[in-house]
């Protein structure tokens, strides 16, 4: 195992497309619930506890190697919102063209095949994870710190706010993104004795209600 490998999947410049969503912030900052840097923080702590706690934990157990196509129907039972379901899907393609290109893999392929339209980001993510040769504590930690920098990244965008100030949310963060990860870690070793029922299903109605009217915008910054 490279730890490189865990770097160069982690970083923003990776292109698995995921620069082209906000995570929900675009809707956030129009709402008026993201005007700030504490604000921001607000709004990523929730989502990390969240969203960013499943999607963790789906990544994890597919870097453990699960069944993908289980895991990829937890992630559909965990997400009500047809929006994010697109999403998740279409960045789950992109990441995987991406991850076939740095990481050549037989178990790639075969989700390719199975999921012609693409598979649940996180399970590809995870799976990428595996193929690039880290475990799936290094998979979760993707999987959290991306549900926390996309958003941020965003906001300096939609708000003009100081890179600087978003950089030290992210700082200020990093301890509950170690506890994040631990925890979806834990649950993913769970899943071959207990099946997918293992993962957390942390609800974020808000996050979901907003995807549906966000996507219903004529005209968006972001895909989601």
């Amino acid at each position: 195992m490279t730890r490189a490998a865990l770097l160069v999947l982690a970083d923003g410049r990776f292109p698995a497309g995921g620069h082209a969503h906000s995570g929900g912030a675009e809707a956030a900052v129009k709402a008026g619930r993201i005007t700030d840097a504490a604000s921001l923080e607000d709004f990523c702590r929730g989502r990390l506890h969240t969203t960013g706690l499943v999607a963790a934990a789906l990544a994890a157990a597919a870097a453990l190697g699960a069944d993908p196509v289980a895991l990829d129907e937890a992630a559909d039972a965990r997400t009500p919102s047809l929006a994010l379901r697109t999403a998740a899907r279409k960045l789950g393609r992109q990441m995987l063209r991406a991850a076939r290109a740095a990481w050549p893999s037989p178990e790639l392929d075969d989700l390719a095949r199975a999921f012609p339209k693409g598979a649940h980001q996180p399970v590809v993510l995870g799976l990428t994870a595996r193929a690039a040769g880290l475990d799936g504590t290094d998979a979760a930690y993707c999987a959290a710190y991306e549900s926390v920098s996309g958003p941020a990244t965003a906001v300096v965008r939609l708000l003009s706010l100081d890179p600087f100030a978003a950089t030290a949310v992210l700082a200020r963060l990093a301890a509950a993104v170690d506890r994040v990860s631990a925890a979806a870690a834990l649950a993913a070793a769970r899943v071959p004795d207990e099946g997918t029922d293992a993962l957390p299903a942390a609800s974020a109605p808000l996050l979901e209600i907003s995807a549906e009217s966000h996507a219903a915008w004529p005209v968006r910054l972001f895909a989601s």
